[in-house]
């Protein structure tokens, strides 16, 4: 049974990515929905894999375990760039203590990465043969301190090999912001400022996943795919903090499954 099929059948409405990944490699995204319509009912219905309950967040995370193939290793998100390698070394310690970092990269079989969101962007990225995936944790902090870059670098295959996901985030009609945060694309590159729309009170719309495929595509990363569904405007899928100030947060899991590595 497929993934998709397993979470169908669980009665669940995540997101399994329309990519070009390889068979081998293996991902989702979380919603705060049942398919019946329901919301966040309990742990049958993980809606929340952080909160302000903790109970209520191991209920959701152990419900999460069901569909991954082992233990995943979860970051301390600061919206930096660093990027934490998963590899035989690190692995137990990661699992153990999330690295402090805002991306992911493993080419260990079976070990699920995640990031976890409420309106910044979740990118997964992996290589076009399956030896190696990778997840961000996208804010426009991240995006444009080069967590996509960095995340790429440490991927260690040409960008050219990479296929990338975006998942559900603050969508371009939602995401209002300052002129700092314009200024912060478009100082490196003018272009970027195409991804603004004026507001009044020197306000801007800004479209978050335009922008990262803008870094992806500068990159050399040419295959991008992307969910499309905006955190802000359907509450009943999403948890959404610029919507409701929660400390609530979906997931999104990559993992590539046993196999031969190759460069």
């Amino acid at each position: 049974m497929t993934l998709a099929a397993r979470l169908a059948a669980a009665g669940l409405d995540w997101i399994v990515p329309a990519w070009d990944a390889p068979p081998q490699v293996h991902a989702f995204a979380t919603t705060r929905g049942a398919r019946d319509g329901s919301v966040d009912v309990g742990p049958a219905h993980p809606g929340a894999l952080d909160g302000r309950s903790r109970s209520r967040v191991l209920a959701s995370r152990a419900a999460v375990a069901g569909f991954l193939p082992g233990a995943p290793v979860f970051l301390e998100q600061v919206h930096g760039r660093r990027v934490a390698v998963v590899d035989a070394a690190t692995l137990a310690a990661f699992r153990a203590a999330p690295p402090v970092a805002d991306a992911a990269v493993t080419r260990l079989p079976d070990v699920p990465l995640a990031v976890r969101t409420a309106d910044c962007l979740p990118v997964l990225l992996a290589a076009d043969d399956g030896s190696v995936v990778a997840a961000a944790h996208a804010g426009w902090r991240g995006l444009a301190a080069g967590v996509i870059e960095a995340t790429l670098a440490a991927m260690a295959v040409p960008p050219s090999r990479v296929v990338a996901w975006l998942g559900p985030a603050i969508g371009p009609r939602a995401f209002e912001v300052g002129e700092d945060v314009r200024e912060a694309f478009a100082h490196a590159d003018a272009g970027a400022a195409a991804h603004f729309a004026p507001r009044p009170a020197g306000k801007w719309l800004a479209d978050l996943p335009a922008l990262a495929r803008r870094r992806l595509a500068r990159a050399g990363v040419g295959r991008v795919a992307a969910c499309g569904a905006c955190t802000v405007t359907d509450a009943a899928r999403f948890h959404s903090w610029r919507r409701d100030r929660s400390r609530e947060r979906m997931g999104t899991f990559v993992w590539r499954a046993p196999g031969l590595q190759c460069n």
